[in-house]
């Protein structure tokens, strides 16, 4: 498979997925990618106290802290960056990933999942430098692939064995 097969792949179980699969894999996936290990490469000149506080609280309180919250800490966040275009990949990473978390519990847009769902095989593919044209072909790319599925897929096989036609 590759890269661009997946990124459909992708696609196609976030539009499928039941709410429960939906609600099992934005928590799973969102904590995964808002780990504080993401953090630890930060370097004291690219935030300011308050954002660092602002990132740091927003990640141990991901699963419960509300939309306005979110709002709140991305904004301390946004306005505490202190380079131009250099962040670390790892705070990148976090704060990219509760932007779009951000936007689904807001909207609570499937879209905003698949954002998540591509974030977490990016940040697979920072660690293990994946072939593109055989995404899979890593264990760590393989597993990823495989909990995304795992999660989005959950229920969806009885409900079209069911579907008469």
């Amino acid at each position: 498979m590759d890269y661009s097969e997946l990124e459909a792949e992708v696609l196609r179980l976030v539009v499928g997925a039941t709410e429960s699969g939906v609600r099992a894999f934005s928590e799973e996936t969102v904590t995964r990618l808002v780990r504080p290990e993401l953090l630890r490469g930060a370097a004291d000149d690219e935030l300011t106290e308050k954002a660092r506080a602002a990132l740091a609280t927003a990640c141990a309180n991901v699963l419960t802290i509300s939309a306005a919250e979110l709002h709140d800490a991305l904004a301390t966040i946004y306005d505490g960056i202190l380079t131009e275009d250099d962040l670390d990949t790892g705070v990148l990473t976090v704060i990219t990933a509760l932007a779009h978390w951000h936007s689904y519990l807001e909207q609570n847009r499937r879209g905003e999942l698949y954002e998540l769902a591509i974030r977490s095989i990016e940040d697979i593919d920072h660690e293990v430098s994946a072939d593109l044209d055989d995404i899979l072909a890593t264990p760590q790319m393989a597993a990823e692939y495989e909990r995304i599925r795992r999660l989005l897929d959950a229920g969806t096989g009885q409900e079209h064995g069911t579907h008469r036609g």
